[in-house]
């Protein structure tokens, strides 16, 4: 397990700590490399998902800044945190519904909450707000498909792994 583990974290995806464990960060670790390298999305790591490990698609950011900056790819339903042109962290994400859809766009984060907000629309953990109401946060359910009300959610632990990166003022682009 711990060579799984190392593996995606050495192709920056967020399995959390490495501990020989497949809980829930390593289970949306391998969500979201599968979903960047275009297989089946069950967190199931049989033959293809191995040999995709040998063989991965490497994403790169489609913006370059001097710092930090998140790029949430709504096609493949992840989040990159870019840093100077590299993508540094990918995260499985899921954004918003055919009937509720994320925007798309340039944004920057406008403000933040250290903790929950209850919305009327549900519980958002640490938002990190870049469009009037809609924040990239931390949820309970992050599910393989667009499902939110137009936010895009992360699990809570990744969201507590980013929120000391992140801050007011870091780009946000959100794009298909």
């Amino acid at each position: 397990m711990t060579n799984l583990q190392r593996r995606l974290a050495a192709l920056h995806y967020d399995v959390g700590p490495i501990d020989g464990i497949f809980g829930p960060s390593t289970h949306h670790g391998v969500v979201a490399f599968q979903k960047v390298n275009n297989l089946t999305r069950d967190g199931i790591v049989g033959p293809q998902t191995w040999g995709a490990l040998a063989r991965p698609l490497i994403p790169k950011p489609k913006y370059t800044h001097s710092g930090y900056s998140v790029e949430a790819n709504l096609t493949k339903q992840v989040v990159y945190l870019a840093r100077q042109g590299s993508v540094v962290r990918i995260l499985d994400a899921s954004s918003g519904k055919a009937s509720t859809p994320t925007p798309t766009g340039n944004y920057k984060v406008q403000r933040r909450i250290d903790g929950w907000r209850e919305s009327s629309l549900g519980l958002l953990w640490r938002p990190n707000y870049f469009y009037y109401g809609y924040a990239v946060h931390g949820a309970n359910s992050v599910p393989t498909y667009p499902a939110s009300h137009g936010c895009v959610r992360v699990t809570v632990p990744a969201m507590n792994r980013l929120w000391s990166i992140i801050g007011v003022g870091t780009p946000v682009h959100i794009y298909r």
